[in-house]
């Protein structure tokens, strides 16, 4: 199929006037009782740059076609795109709170919570610490209240206990 680089119209519109003029001038040679040779010569000429023409205008089609199909697919791309964040939103969301609540269970302070959404993320300690404009100290004990509360052992067996529910089962 044609790209539509490939097309230009500037040479469609001469190539159109080429075979219109070319066209005229076999007429008016006929007419006039031009010679069989010449007649047959600018035939020839007026098939060659009708053909070219034709071809060129077929393409041009094409490539808009390409294009309306492209931008149908881009379209439907962007519907399904916003339809799927909006239910990984809700779901996120959903999640976010099924967290809260379950660090609630745990009796979390606030400070532990966020330490523990910040953990959830994959923030190092420091970072955290950085983030909450706190001593890398006073996280790192955070932290430990944390894993004394849940009954876990490290961030990875934390983030685990909430990503068990999320993934399908092990065969």
């Amino acid at each position: 199929m044609a790209d539509a680089r490939e097309v230009n119209p500037v040479v469609l519109v001469l190539s159109g006037t080429f075979v219109v003029l070319v066209g005229l001038d076999l007429i008016s040679d006929y007419l006039e009782g031009g010679t069989g040779t010449h007649l047959i010569l600018e035939g020839f000429l007026l098939a060659i740059s009708g053909a070219i023409f034709v071809g060129g205008i077929r393409e041009l089609a094409q490539a808009r076609q390409k294009i309306e199909t492209l931008t149908s697919d881009v379209e439907k791309l962007n519907k399904e795109k916003e339809k799927w964040k909006g239910e990984t939103d809700q779901l996120l969301a959903g999640l976010s709170i099924k967290i809260e609540n379950q660090f609630a269970h745990w009796q979390l302070t606030p400070a532990e919570t966020e330490v523990g959404f910040l953990l959830l993320k994959g923030f190092s300690l420091k970072e955290i610490a950085d983030i909450r404009s706190t001593k890398l100290k006073t996280v790192q004990q955070q932290s430990q209240a944390i894993y004394q509360k849940t009954r876990l052992a490290s961030r990875s067996e934390l983030a685990a206990f909430f990503l068990e529910d999320l993934l399908p089962p092990t065969p």
